[in-house]
């Protein structure tokens, strides 16, 4: 006999049960039957035998996916999905739990409510006392244990009193006693004991107090810079960045968890995050210092050195680390490197059109298309492909690629976190975190989860990387003394101020000037200081305050940034009204900066869909979230008015005026309400309202200031930039 199989899938709607509503999906299968002896025969061909002798049977089966439950719900549903059919279930609730229940709260009711065989109201086993039901229930809740253990042990780290995991020892002790888990969760508890409690600091290889004591942070010196090789320095950031992206515990990323960093409290929150943001700044930082911390540099040792980064980047391609490469790229789009017009007239045509290829791949043309496409080809091959290089390029690529191959060498795949942190935030702000009746909206955690698991599968990628740490360069990386924003323009401006400007005749410069203005402004990069960027063409879809220290975040997103965005270059001290964000606040770093650097990482098939401006969008009811088996909705983004709603930005006059938070607003909403979420958001008393306007900024001399009850959606100016100040009355 024969068989073949054809699926189809049904919206078989809701089933409502006391504390929990689940979405239904009819699943049919057809299966063709047929008899291939003396198919020939009966006029086959082969032995396939013709339509009409065909047999064909009908299985229906019913997917039961839960949608909103209370948290007793969600838990008990960890032991029953299976049974529904709803097979990723467990991974999604381990994923997202932490936005709405603590380790402690999940693990009692686990042990303490269904682990307990005497009182459990579990299912189908609920009064029966036999020896079956009491295996099942121990396999079902063993199941669940060991997929935690698996998925996310760090949870249970709790110094110094563990009182998770010696709950979950004591269970097992009880219940499985001498079993594999058992003695896993033993080692597991020795092992937490036994390791240091790391600070914040710790995780970050980037870190001064790294350094060999004696060693003093330093300014570069540019022949120790020219002596190593491309290649090399970009192997040794990739190396940091892999150490760095594999310990992202995913669900830091939450925005629910990630958009609290800034209370007081959570100063130690996210650490695994703050890292890999530490890092990126570190590299922009070292960039800009190495270009601009030695005053004595010529004109053209200077552009030798942004050619050289510039190849460093390229390298960073090759390997499919789209963090060093942005960090890069950043740098050289900042404020202070931007300007040094007669140094960048010394770098070659050739190394300007890798830059401008480079930069592209950041556009942020339809919601980053072009890096979210690219992340997605090759998040899971084996090496880069640099098939739309220009073809000189692609000569020296496929070589650097050739001997990557021979080697036998696999790569992964480092991703700018920040575009998992953008998408990841605007989830959390646009669906609500409970529906009616109070219930915890899950399908928000499904949604949350397309993305955790994109940053899983990349960082599983990341262990094909095999390389070696240089101690030499990576010493000399961490010995750098990163300038700050009033250092590193001041030394912009002395740089241009000293170079000789007779060097090109005026015709030459003036063609030369076009040229790079054209280079830049063609990939949406930036425009040149004290020159507004054109609407056409937005600078980041904001924005930036002087970008010289470079300070960069991970959280950065343009068009469809929401919480304490980072913004991306470029403005000058002479462009004071574009705003910029807190680096100690939107981009987390040790200086007070913005980021500098454009585009996402993540791939085509994100949450959010790459719009063209049109009202394809839906308002997010209570219950939002798709139905297994359907398609996403496409959610509101900042900077777009859609289908009856939108995502504003909100910075508070005089207090963090750098920092921005978003806000989802609908057409119903009016001042008063807007202004108690945004006072909310800026962990500030919501009841006093009445103490504030709202103001959206239209221009740098202009502002539109709201009545007291006025409707925000339909009274804001939609065809500028969705920024709104909040300022206390006079």
């Amino acid at each position: 006999f024969s068989f073949s199989w054809q699926t189809t899938f049904q919206d078989g709607g809701e089933e409502v049960e006391d504390g929990a509503v689940y979405n239904v999906t009819l699943k049919k299968v057809q299966i063709q039957q047929a008899a291939n002896k003396g198919a020939r025969w009966l006029g086959g061909e082969g032995d396939q035998l013709p339509p009409e002798h065909t047999i064909r049977q009908y299985e229906t089966s019913k997917i039961r996916a839960i949608k909103a439950g209370t948290l007793e719900k969600l838990v008990e549903n960890l032991l029953t999905a299976f049974g529904d059919a709803d097979f990723s279930y467990i991974s999604i609730f381990l994923a997202t739990y932490r936005a709405f229940a603590s380790p402690r709260a999940v693990l009692e009711l686990l042990l303490d409510r269904f682990g307990n065989l005497e009182t459990s109201s579990h299912g189908e086993v609920a009064n029966l006392n036999s020896l079956e039901s009491e295996m099942v229930l121990r396999a079902e809740i063993a199941s669940v244990l060991r997929a935690w253990l698996d998925q996310c042990s760090e949870d249970f780290r709790e110094p110094p009193g563990y009182t998770c995991l010696l709950k979950l020892l004591d269970y097992l002790k009880n219940n499985m006693p001498n079993s594999d888990m058992e003695s896993r969760v033993q080692n597991l508890l020795k092992q937490f004991q036994n390791q240091e409690v790391e600070a914040v600091d710790g995780f970050c290889s980037t870190s001064s107090s790294d350094l060999v004591d004696g060693e003093e942070l330093e300014i570069s010196n540019p022949e120790e810079f020219s002596s190593f090789q491309d290649h090399v320095v970009a192997e040794q950031l990739t190396y940091m960045d892999v150490m760095l992206f594999k310990r992202v515990v995913p669900y830091h990323c939450l925005g629910s968890i990630w958009s609290q960093r800034d209370k007081k409290e959570n100063k130690n929150l996210a650490p695994t995050v703050r890292a890999t943001i530490t890092q990126f700044n570190a590299v922009t930082k070292c960039v800009i210092s190495t270009i601009l911390g030695t005053r004595e540099l010529k004109i053209q040792q200077r552009a030798k050195i942004i050619e050289k980064w510039i190849h460093i980047a390229h390298e960073c391609r090759i390997l499919k680390n789209f963090s060093s490469l942005r960090a890069i790229i950043s740098a050289l789009q900042s404020n202070s490197i931007y300007r040094l017009k007669t140094t960048w007239m010394c770098v070659s045509k050739d190394i300007l059109v890798m830059y401008e290829e480079l930069s592209e791949i950041f556009s942020d043309h339809d919601n980053y298309l072009t890096s979210r496409e690219l992340l997605m080809k090759e998040a899971t091959s084996k090496f880069a492909n640099l098939d739309s290089s220009e073809k000189e390029n692609q000569k020296k690529s496929q070589k650097r690629l050739q001997l990557q191959k021979n080697k036998g060498v696999m790569q992964g795949t480092v991703p700018y976190l920040g575009t998992f942190l953008t998408d990841l935030i605007m989830l959390d702000t646009a669906l609500q975190d409970y529906v009616e009746g109070g219930l915890i909206n899950f399908e928000k955690r499904r949604r949350e989860f397309e993305v955790i698991a994109q940053i899983k599968l990349l960082q599983s990628s990341c262990n094909s990387y095999c390389l070696i740490p240089d101690q030499k360069i990576i010493q000399w990386f961490r010995r750098q003394r990163h300038l700050t924003e009033e250092e590193s323009y001041q030394l912009s401006r002395e740089a241009e101020a000293a170079a000789d400007t007779n060097i090109l005749s005026p015709k030459s410069q003036k063609s030369m000037v076009k040229r790079i203005s054209t280079l830049f402004l063609g990939s949406d990069v930036f425009t040149p200081p004290k020159e507004p960027p054109p609407k056409s063409s937005p600078v980041g879809g904001s924005s930036g305050e002087s970008t010289d220290s470079a300070s960069v975040s991970s959280c950065e997103f343009n068009h469809s940034e929401t919480e304490d965005v980072c913004v991306t270059p470029i403005s000058s001290p002479e462009d004071p009204l574009k705003k910029g964000y807190d680096s100690d606040k939107g981009s987390i770093s040790s200086d007070k900066g913005s980021g500098s650097s454009k585009g996402s990482d993540c791939s085509k098939g994100s949450i959010f869909e790459p719009g063209s401006g049109s009202d394809g969008g839906s308002t997010p009811s209570r219950d939002s979230g798709s139905v297994a088996g359907s398609s996403p909705r496409v959610l509101p983004v900042y900077n777009r008015q859609s289908g009856g709603s939108c995502i504003i930005r909100v910075s508070m006059d005089g207090l963090h005026a750098s920092v921005y938070k978003s806000i989802l607003i609908t057409n119903q909403d009016r001042i008063p309400d807007v202004t108690q979420r945004a006072l909310l958001k800026h962990n500030l008393q919501p009841d006093a309202v009445e103490d504030y306007e709202l103001v959206q900024v239209i221009s740098e001399d202009k502002e539109l200031v709201f009545p007291r009850d006025a409707n925000v959606f339909y009274g804001m100016n939609s065809h500028v930039n969705f920024d709104f100040i909040l300022r206390k009355k006079a």
